[in-house]
C-alpha cells in the first residue's frame, strides 16, 4: 500500500509543481488576479477544487457518519451560500474590478474599513488555513509514516512551494489539475463500495437500501439512528438552522472564494463561473453522505460481536498515527464513538473515516493510494487560494494602500506578499498540530467568522448606498469580537477551558447570530452619522444595472 501512495502522491505533486513553475508570475496583476483571462469553464473548475478542502473531501462524510442525517448542515450550507453568492454578490464585485475584498471596501466606504477588512481576511483565512494544515497532516501521518509533527510541515512546505511560485494564475491552473485528482480519487471507491454493499454502482441510489441496517447497528453500538432528525446536534433543531445558515452567509463571503470572481473576462463570466463550480462541486457533495452511510456501516459490522483480536488489520496504523482509540482490550467491543470523552470502547475520529474507506472496505491498495493523493489534493488546493488572500490582504491592502502610500514597486509588493505567506505557514503549522476540533469543524469556525464581517458589508455596500464607514468599521469589529469571543470560550484554544454553550448554541452556529449583530450595528451606525457622499452613492447605483459603469475605479 505504501508504494502506491508514494506513486500516486509523487506523481500528483510532480505535476502541480510543474504547473505552478510553467505559471510563475512577475507582476501584481497576475499573481493576484491571473490579469483576468481564466476562461469561465476552467474558472468554475478551479473554484470547485479550492473550494472543496480537506473539510469537504475528508471531514465532512466523517461527520455525516456519526452525526447521521445532521450531517446535512454542511452540504445545505456549503452549497446553498454559492447561490447567494452568484446572486447578490459575486456580479457586482466583478464589475467593481477590484483585486480583493478589503479593496472594494476601502472604495466603497474608506482606508480606515479596508484595513479592518484586510485583518478579518487574514484572520478568517488564518483560521480556514489551520484546518487544511490538520487535513494534510491526517494523509501524511497515516499514509507515509511520518510523525503528526513532521506531517503537518512537509503538507505545510508543498502548499508553500506552488503558492509562492505562481501566485493566482500558477493556483488557478493548478487547482485545476487539483480537482481532476481528488474527483477521480472520491468517485472511484465510492462507486466500488457501492458496488460491494449494495450491489449497485451508484452510491447515491445505493445507500438508501442500507439504512435500516445502518440506524439498527448504531442503535446496538449506543449511537442515534442515522435517520433520525435533530439527534446528531445538542442544540436540536435550533442549532441545525443556526449552522446551516452561518456555513451559506460565510460562503457567499469568503474572501478567497470572491477573490476567484475577479479572475475572469467578464461579469457574465463571473456569473457562469458560479454555476460551473456548482456543477463540479455537487459531484462529491450528492457522493458524500452515502460514502459517510457506507463507511459507518463497514465499521459498525466489523465491530459486531467482535474483540480487541478480532479486528482488522486497518485499525493498529491508524491507532498508531493517534486516531484511533481501543478501550476495550479483552472484552466484546459495545459501543463505538467519535468522542474521546465518550469513554467509549472503540473511538474512531471523524478525519480518518473516508480516507479509511478504501481499507474498510476491502478495496486494492492501488484505490488506497489514489485516496490518499486526493485528501492532499483537497488540502492543498484550498490552502493556497487562502495564502494567497492573505498575502494580498497584508501585502496589497495594508502595505501599498496604507503604509507605501501607492508608492512601492510591484517587486517591492510580491516580496511583502511572499513574506506575509512565509508567517502564515509558519503559524499555522504550530496551530495544526494542536487543532481545536476536527477538520469540517475547524473549517465551520472560519465560515461562521465570514458570515459575521464580510457578508452584512458587502451586502450592504452594494444594496444600501447610505451605508457608511463608521457604520461599516463599528459592525464589522463587533461581529468579529462577539463571535470569535464566543469560539473562544466554547473551545480549548489559546489556553481557555471549554465551557457549556450557551442557549446550546454551538460555535459552528455562532456566525448567523454574529451576522445579525454585524447588519443592526452598521444599520443603526451609519443612520445616526453622516451618510457617504453623493460621488459614492452614485457608484453604487451603478454597479446595479447591467451597462458599462462611467467611471472606472478598477484595472
Amino acid at each position: 500500500m505504501q508504494f502506491w501512495t508514494f506513486f500516486f502522491l509523487i506523481l500528483t505533486f510532480g505535476i502541480y509543481i510543474y504547473i505552478a513553475w510553467r505559471s510563475r508570475v512577475k507582476e501584481t496583476k497576475e499573481f493576484y488576479v491571473a490579469s483576468q483571462g481564466v476562461p469561465t469553464l476552467y474558472n468554475g473548475m478551479a473554484v470547485a477544487a479550492d473550494w472543496m478542502s480537506a473539510a469537504s473531501f475528508i471531514g465532512m462524510a466523517g461527520m455525516i457518519a456519526f452525526l447521521g442525517s445532521d450531517g446535512s448542515v454542511y452540504l445545505m450550507g456549503w452549497t446553498g451560500g454559492y447561490v447567494l453568492l452568484a446572486l447578490l454578490l459575486a456580479p457586482y464585485l466583478r464589475k467593481w474590478g477590484k483585486f480583493t475584498v478589503p479593496e472594494f471596501v476601502g472604495d466603497r466606504y474608506s482606508d480606515t474599513v479596508r484595513v479592518v477588512a484586510a485583518i478579518c481576511a487574514i484572520v478568517v483565512s488564518f483560521t480556514y488555513v489551520v484546518g487544511q494544515m490538520t487535513g494534510g497532516g491526517v494523509v501524511f501521518a497515516r499514509f507515509l509514516g511520518l510523525s503528526a509533527e513532521w506531517a503537518v510541515v512537509v503538507a505545510a512546505a508543498v502548499i508553500f512551494f506552488y503558492a509562492v511560485l505562481g501566485g493566482m494564475k500558477g493556483i488557478t491552473y493548478t487547482q485545476v489539475a487539483q480537482y481532476i485528482v481528488l474527483i477521480i480519487a472520491y468517485l472511484i471507491p465510492a462507486v466500488a463500495v457501492s458496488q460491494a454493499v449494495g450491489g449497485f454502482p451508484v452510491p447515491q441510489v445505493t445507500y438508501g437500501t442500507i439504512l435500516a441496517e445502518l440506524d439498527a447497528l448504531r442503535v446496538q453500538f449506543g449511537l442515534h439512528e442515522f435517520t433520525d432528525a435533530f439527534a446528531g446536534r445538542p442544540g436540536g433543531q435550533l442549532d441545525v438552522f443556526l449552522v446551516t445558515a452561518s456555513l451559506m452567509l460565510g460562503t457567499a463571503g469568503l474572501p478567497h472564494v470572491i477573490i476567484r470572481f475577479y479572475t475572469t473576462k467578464t461579469v457574465r463570466g463571473a456569473r457562469f463561473s458560479a454555476f460551473w463550480a456548482l456543477f463540479f462541486i455537487s459531484l462529491l457533495y450528492l457522493t458524500a453522505p452515502a460514502v459517510g452511510a457506507f463507511t459507518n456501516l463497514n465499521l459498525l459490522r466489523t465491530a459486531q460481536n467482535a474483540t480487541a483480536d478480532d479486528l482488522p488489520g486497518w485499525i493498529q496504523p491508524w491507532a498508531d498515527a493517534g486516531y484511533v482509540t481501543l478501550n476495550s482490550t479483552d472484552g466484546v467491543i459495545e459501543t463505538v464513538s467519535n468522542s474521546a470523552a465518550s469513554g467509549a470502547d472503540l473511538i474512531v475520529s471523524n478525519d480518518i473515516l473516508v480516507l479509511a474507506s478504501p481499507e474498510i472496505s476491502g478495496l486494492p491498495a492501488p484505490i488506497v493510494g489514489l485516496m490518499a493523493a486526493g485528501g492532499m489534493a483537497a488540502a492543498l488546493s484550498t490552502a493556497a487560494g487562502l495564502l494567497l488572500v492573505i498575502s494580498s490582504a497584508a501585502s496589497h491592502d495594508i502595505f501599498y494602500r496604507m503604509i507605501s502610500k501607492e508608492k512601492a514597486s510591484e517587486k517591492t509588493q510580491m516580496l511583502v506578499g511572499r513574506l506575509a505567506m512565509t508567517g502564515a505557514v509558519i503559524v499555522a503549522i504550530f496551530a495544526g498540530l494542536n487543532p481545536p476540533a476536527f477538520v469540517a469543524q475547524v473549517v465551520a469556525f472560519a465560515f461562521g467568522l465570514a458570515a459575521s464581517t464580510f457578508f452584512p458589508i458587502l451586502i450592504l455596500g452594494i444594496f444600501w448606498k447610505k451605508a457608511n464607514a463608521k457604520g461599516a468599521a463599528a459592525g464589522m469589529l463587533t461581529g468579529l469580537i462577539f463571535s470569535a469571543s464566543y469560539m473562544i470560550y466554547t473551545l480549548e484554544i489559546f489556553g481557555t477551558s471549554a465551557n457549556e454553550h450557551i442557549f446550546n448554541v454551538s460555535p459552528e452556529g455562532i456566525g448567523t447570530i454574529g451576522a445579525v449583530v454585524n447588519f443592526a450595528v452598521t444599520m443603526i451606525v451609519s443612520s445616526l452619522t453622516r451618510p457617504p457622499s453623493a460621488e459614492v452613492q452614485e457608484m453604487v447605483e451603478e454597479i446595479r444595472y447591467p451597462q458599462t459603469r462611467k467611471v472606472t475605479t478598477g484595472v
